[in-house]
């Protein structure tokens, strides 16, 4: 069977449009990483979508005043447009459909009827006015790892888990000044420290690959007991439990990584014509899947520790991801992006003012691959102009004097050709990645070219090479390789004896 790899980057919870902080974190990186893959000859298929069982759904939509399925309905459209105006091309899309939801229950009563959940009390802020029990987004507080301040479920900060009733000092989120009490309540659970040290060997075998900030967490979280992971919640918001002993509970959306991550392959080798006889056997072992997650790093605990253990306690039925390639926070204006605050730039704002493969380039040159990075439009003129634009269109201007012209190539020239494209591959093969080098890469040999003195008797290296660079930055330019009507697959060596020149098209820079 021919190894596949299957992209994913976790679906962003459907309560509002994907800003930049999105895109140039997990999703463009994913959309590179994917197109390089396929060019290269490598069976690759990328999934994501949008998540409508979060409590931060109910949370904003009550701010706005309308009801949950309006804003899962609205926010599932706009996060899809907002992927494919910035040319972030997935295979699979999920939703709120029957299918994923069924995926799950099976998924989480296969935990339950094999006896790996666990009924045992726990603790959670009540508040005695509404009688709810506050979960995830409904409660904040302080973090017992680290002090930050946040939400329940998961430190942004850290990256550990963050249980509602560890919190410290918690308060409602949409009734602050509200008294609150903790109460227990008997939810099933994973007892994850059953898994700890397993979790360790997996570690061990993957843990070179790992991003320094990912590395830390995951160290921390397995240097000691690991907490138990609550499968289900006293919440009516999600998808019910299918359990007798948890009546009128929710599932934890955290719960649900690896039951819609297994969905998101299939769905994604169907759109590609593969036909699939069971919903999750591309994860088993046998499949030969090489399962790469691009996620931000606060996801850290839910995908790879907690969702790792899901996987471990059904026996080795499914294989684990083989990579995680995580980012830190990107910034604007040195402030964190936060809808609530409107302290934001929008993926269609982006769009719409700019060529999309000058905010791809902008984006990636930026991106917060290993620490938080910052974008700003007077930043992003500056960068994009002096790094992309401009030097792109002098290149093809000088480029164009010999449009329609057959003309020789070196051997020198296609050496030099060889040395562009594995600098590309340095930046874009797994065990490097990084849009950043990517980003540099395409900047300096730009560079290079553009201080080019051009003559007719080297015209065809010249030429050649810009044509070179254009099919290695491909996977960040995709409309102008499109326009430039180039082969953007990319082979080990270059054996190009003559080159056709061809008519280049040129960048704007847009409305910035």
């Amino acid at each position: 069977m021919t190894k596949r790899t299957a992209v994913i980057s976790p679906a962003p919870t459907a309560n509002g449009d994907l800003h930049l902080g999105h895109l140039a974190g997990p999703f463009l990186a994913a959309d590179v990483f994917t197109r390089y893959q396929r060019a290269v000859g490598r069976d690759t298929v990328f999934g994501t979508g949008a998540q409508d069982t979060s409590t931060f759904v109910v949370t904003t939509a009550r701010r706005l005043g309308i009801t949950p399925g309006e804003l899962v309905t609205d926010s599932t459209a706009r996060i899809e447009a907002t992927l494919a105006a910035l040319g972030i091309a997935v295979d699979a899309f999920t939703r709120d459909e029957e299918r994923f939801t069924k995926q799950v229950l099976q998924f989480v009563s296969r935990l339950h009827d094999e006896g790996r959940l666990v009924l045992r009390p726990t603790l959670f802020p009540y508040a005695p006015r509404t009688g709810q029990y506050l979960v995830d987004g409904y409660v904040k507080g302080g973090c017992p790892n680290c002090l930050a301040e946040g939400c329940a479920g998961l430190c942004e900060s850290c990256g550990h888990p963050l249980a509602a009733g560890d919190l410290i000092d918690p308060r409602s989120t949409e009734h602050p000044d509200e008294t609150l009490e903790l109460r227990e309540v008997p939810v099933l659970v994973l007892p994850l420290e059953d898994y700890r040290e397993r979790l360790r060997e997996y570690f061990a075998s993957t843990g070179a690959a790992l991003r320094p900030h990912m590395a830390q967490a995951v160290e921390e979280m397995l240097a000691r007991p690991l907490p138990d992971f609550p499968v289900t919640y006293p919440i009516s918001w999600g998808i019910p439990a299918p359990f007798a002993e948890t009546a009128g509970q929710s599932v934890n959306p955290n719960a649900e990584t690896m039951a819609w991550s297994i969905y998101t392959t299939v769905l994604a080798a169907e759109r590609h014509g593969e036909v699939v006889s069971a919903d999750d056997e591309l994860w088993w072992p046998e499949s030969d899947t090489e399962v790469v997650y691009f996620l931000g790093f606060d996801n850290t605990f839910p995908f790879a520790i907690a969702g790792a253990a899901m996987l471990l306690a059904l026996h080795d039925r499914y294989a684990l991801p083989a990579r995680f390639v995580t980012n830190e926070f990107y910034e604007l204006e040195h402030q964190k992006f936060s809808t609530s605050r409107g302290h934001l730039v929008w993926g269609r704002e982006l769009a719409d003012r700019l060529p999309r493969d000058v905010g791809r380039y902008h984006l990636a040159a930026t991106s917060p691959e290993h620490q938080r990075t910052n974008f700003g439009w007077s930043a992003l003129a500056a960068v994009t102009g002096a790094r992309l634009v401009e030097p792109w269109n002098r290149v093809a201007a000088k480029a164009g004097r010999w449009t329609g012209q057959t003309l020789p190539v070196s051997a020198a020239s296609r050496e030099a050709a060889d040395r562009i494209t594995e600098r590309f591959a340095a930046a874009y093969e797994l065990d490097t990645f990084s849009l950043g080098r990517a980003a540099e890469t395409l900047a300096e040999q730009l560079g290079r070219l553009d201080r080019w003195e051009v003559t007719d008797a080297r015209a065809g290296d010249f030429c050649h090479q810009v044509e070179t660079l254009l099919r290695g930055a491909a996977p960040i330019l995709i409309d102008l390789a499109e326009r430039a009507g180039i082969d953007t697959r990319l082979t080990p060596a270059d054996r190009t004896t003559a080159i056709t020149v061809r008519d280049l098209p040129r960048l704007d820079t847009g409305t910035v």
